[in-house]
């Protein structure tokens, strides 16, 4: 009896494996079930939006009724055949970018990044026509028109995406990857994809070069079980059993140039996503472009830059947003200071040594929020040290005052540390400010977060913060040096607010 990827039932599963699934039925009425459901609803929400945008610009601008005039054309057009000229066009023009491809809703920012630019490109090219043709297009209608448009799409982009992360957490609306490579790189992708919830990858299968079913027919990878079901010549047949709908492939020197092209012919009529890991990590799409060479596809990583024009946008984005929250949250700091000064004694502000860039020590301002000499404590407290790593943290610790306590919750301690950007000592977004015993214990790796300077938030920040493992935090943070953007700083301090509000991992 044969399915319908050609693989007999009567064949048997890995061990501790299961029958046969029901290959390409189960995939479309899994993955592409809820992609199709999810893309009818952006249908929806998107021509809502569009609509609304439109009407309220008509109706603002005319009220119950306009006309356009123009030189080109004798009659006179109502501003409703504009409007829902407009609607469609726009509505076209979201198609025409693809911005409810499969390949990017609910991942990644160029689902924004397409939006974007589709509503910008409209609305030039309105303006181009306009002055071709004479229009007498009203200013105002298309200043409401386009960006409450563009704001509201973006938004509504937003919400969804914050609607399937939900899903993704629960298990829900997962894609399902089979990955072929060896047991290290198959183990630590499928560790990526367990820390990357929020992107709905789960492999449920593994097809190990060399495999011979005489080791363990599975491998444990944080709290799960993922069946191994032979080596790179079985994959059509372990498709089968796991029902994945994505083949992942890391053994591209197992496989060779014949062996990918083959596999790519053989995956075709089952409909499955092949995709192939460079094996790099925490290089962000920026840094990579496929050049074709001499028929090969060859991916360039572009070098991390830290100077230049990006370097300069940087301090300047610094001494601006910087200067801005000093103003901005200078009410809370004087509750702030005066707090520590009524219920302890001391001063205000603590100074701590940490290392900069390049290595080199400044004082890094905080609101105190220890008792005094605190410092002197640690070695007594070592054995009830709680951090990752080098890092030094205690949940419970004493030595943290009643105000202390609350401020650290809620990382207002932290604020004069905007002092220090304006003085250059550190950015507002960078990797966490270490003390000088951290970086004398760093190793050759580690020391390249000091390439750029240390910031008040980060990824570590965003991530978990004090919860993080050593390992862990220090790959968040060199993933920032090494690819490190004013977009992502943006995206980052957006996070950085959501962390902080919620308090979450500071203690």
């Amino acid at each position: 009896m044969v399915t319908s990827f050609g693989v007999s039932l009567d064949s048997a599963p890995p061990a501790g494996g299961t029958t046969p699934a029901s290959g390409l039925e189960g995939r479309l009425s899994g993955r592409r079930a809820w992609q199709a459901a999810y893309i009818r609803r952006l249908w929806v929400s998107d021509t809502v939006i569009v609509i609304a945008a439109v009407t309220l610009a008509q109706w603002v601008r005319f009220g119950d009724s306009g006309v356009l005039h123009t030189s080109a054309f004798p009659q006179a057009l109502s501003y409703a055949l504009v409007s829902a000229l407009l609607a469609l066009s726009w509505l076209a023009t979201l198609i025409i970018f693809r911005t409810r491809t499969t390949r990017v809703i609910g991942s990644g920012p160029d689902e924004y990044r397409r939006i974007f630019v589709s509503t910008v490109r409209l609305f030039g090219l309105i303006a181009i026509v306009s002055l071709l043709f004479r229009l007498d297009l009203a200013r105002l209608y298309l200043a409401i028109a386009f960006p409450v448009g563009l704001v509201g799409l973006l938004v509504s982009r937003w919400v969804w995406r914050r609607v399937i992360a939900r899903k993704r957490s629960r298990g829900e609306f997962q894609t399902s990857v089979l990955v072929v490579g060896g047991e290290r790189a198959v183990r630590s992708l499928a560790e990526s994809f367990e820390r990357g919830t929020g992107d709905g990858y789960r492999v449920v299968g593994m097809c190990i070069p060399g495999h011979t079913g005489a080791r363990n027919d599975k491998i444990v990878v944080g709290d799960r079980d993922i069946p191994v079901y032979g080596d790179e010549g079985d994959v059509i047949r372990a498709l089968g059993f796991c029902n994945a709908d994505t083949v992942a492939v890391t053994a591209t020197e197992h496989l060779g140039h014949e062996g990918m092209r083959s596999l790519a012919w053989d995956l075709e009529p089952h409909h499955v996503d092949l995709v192939v890991s460079p094996g790099m990590m925490d290089v962000s799409g920026p840094r990579l472009s496929m050049r074709p060479v001499a028929g090969l596809p060859l991916i360039h990583v572009e070098k991390p830059r830290y100077h230049g024009a990006q370097k300069f946008s940087k301090i300047s984005f610094d001494f601006v947003f910087a200067t801005l929250a000093l103003v901005l949250v200078s009410p809370v700091m004087l509750a702030a200071a005066l707090a520590i000064k009524l219920t302890s004694k001391g001063p205000v502000f603590y100074k701590s040594e940490r290392m900069g860039l390049d290595g080199r020590p400044f004082p890094m301002l905080k609101f105190r929020s220890m008792i005094v000499d605190a410092d002197k404590q640690v070695a007594s407290l070592t054995g009830a040290n709680e951090g990752a790593g080098v890092l030094f943290k205690m949940r419970e610790d004493p030595r943290v005052t009643k105000v202390g306590r609350y401020l650290r919750k809620y990382s207002l301690d932290e604020l004069p540390q905007f002092i220090n950007v304006l003085r250059r000592e550190m950015s507002v977004v960078g990797p966490r400010p270490p003390l000088r015993r951290e970086v004398e214990a760093y190793d050759g790796t580690v020391r390249r977060r000091l390439l750029v300077k240390p910031g008040i938030t980060g990824l570590w920040q965003v991530s978990g913060r004090s919860d993080l493992s050593w390992e862990e935090t220090v790959r968040l943070d060199l993933s920032y040096v090494e690819n490190w953007s004013m977009m992502g700083d943006v995206l980052i301090i957006g996070k950085t607010v959501r962390a902080v509000l919620a308090g979450d991992g500071a203690y």
